[in-house]
């Protein structure tokens, strides 16, 4: 079977807001960058906007036992199933199955500052730390770290309880969130299908992980495509996207509004050889059959290498095409890249603004995804 998959539902939140509206508002007349230069300084961010949180996670007690990620990503998703109808329909939720791209989760600060410091003085290192670990960190904290805790809040809060997967591994998480999920309703294995993820990028630690690597940009906001020349770096951006897939006849039968029309998603990982990602790109734009004058929305990281080859290959594979950086935005959300923009590309279509969109997804350091939606016909 090749059944044509459709969205349904579009669940969208940066530091441009929540929802449809400020995000085509912003791809139409780009604003001034949404910059936090001063809480993470030299490393500016993203940050997450203003939410009321009820809106989407009714219980206190809900909200107050996720991390800030997964409450991003619980109230997302709830976006997209408002938006799909599918709000109050038990039945259907029960039904549907949901794959989520998700980090490693966070930290206790507080409690790893002072573990740290009490290593410094102790007579047996290692018996203080297993002392402190039992003792310091409760079970429901160390739990809420956990990366498939994410879909199981959404399970609780939403009600969507059919098969759940989460995928972890940086950008390609996102990217083959969304292919599994396309090629799974289009073979005819699922009807429906709750797809997506979120990301906090004002963590310490995330700072410190991309710090070590030398990957993060610490000077003055410049777009992704400028950042090359003057050495590189990416800055990190709250978000989250989700959406709800469907199969047409199954969409149709309950009298759901369609978004847009998933095409199957293209990934590749190349070992990052000069020239590679270039190839790789161009390689995946043939087998998406983008045609040409297509809206572009890349997610290009502006880490030296990597966005120059992209630049490099969307020259050649749709000279003068429209072309967005996500990143210049909403900054780079990670493992919710490839959902977020996704998402952008949903609404573009949905809105009438664009009848074809290839949304590019290129890893900070590894791997490669095109995802591809158009108007459904």
């Amino acid at each position: 079977m090749s059944r044509a998959v459709v969205v349904t539902g579009i669940g969208l939140v940066s530091s441009l807001g929540e929802g449809i509206a400020p995000h085509l508002a912003a791809l139409a007349s780009p604003p001034e960058p949404q910059v936090d230069a001063e809480r993470f300084a030299p490393y500016p961010v993203h940050p997450m906007p203003a939410i009321e949180w009820d809106r989407q996670i009714a219980k206190k007690s809900d909200q107050r036992q996720m991390e800030p990620w997964q409450r991003l990503g619980v109230y997302t998703a709830g976006l997209a199933l408002e938006e799909a109808g599918l709000r109050g329909d038990v039945e259907a939720k029960a039904r549907m199955q949901m794959i989520v791209a998700a980090g490693g989760g966070e930290r206790d600060y507080a409690v790893d500052g002072q573990i740290l410091t009490g290593l410094r003085g102790a007579a047996d290192p290692g018996a203080f730390l297993n002392e402190r670990l039992m003792s310091d960190l409760r079970p429901t904290l160390f739990l809420a770290q956990l990366s498939n805790l994410l879909a199981g809040n959404i399970s609780i809060v939403h009600g969507v309880t059919g098969a759940s997967r989460t995928f972890m591994g940086e950008e390609m998480s996102g990217v083959d969130a969304l292919r599994i999920a396309q090629a799974r309703i289009a073979s005819g294995q699922v009807d429906a299908m709750l797809v997506g993820s979120s990301y906090n990028a004002e963590r310490c630690d995330s700072l410190l992980i991309f710090e070590l690597g030398g990957y993060l940009w610490k000077k003055p906001f410049r777009s992704v495509w400028d950042r090359p020349a003057d050495g590189g770096g990416l800055i990190l951006g709250s978000g989250a996207g989700f959406l709800v897939l469907e199969a047409r006849e199954h969409a149709e039968r309950r009298g759901a509004a369609i978004r847009a029309e998933l095409q199957p998603v293209k990934a590749a990982r190349t070992r990052r050889d000069p020239g590679a990602v270039t190839s790789a790109l161009a390689h995946l734009w043939r087998e998406s059959a983008v045609p040409e004058g297509a809206t572009i929305l890349s997610g290009a990281t502006g880490i030296s290498g990597p966005t120059d080859e992209e630049r490099a290959a969307l020259a050649q594979v749709a000279p003068g095409a429209p072309l967005h950086a996500v990143g210049d935005l909403l900054g780079h959300p990670l493992e919710a890249a490839a959902a977020v923009s996704a998402a952008l590309a949903a609404a573009l279509v949905a809105s009438g603004q664009a009848t074809d969109v290839a949304a590019t997804c290129v890893g900070h350091r590894r791997g490669e995804g095109l995802v591809r939606l158009t108007r459904a016909q």
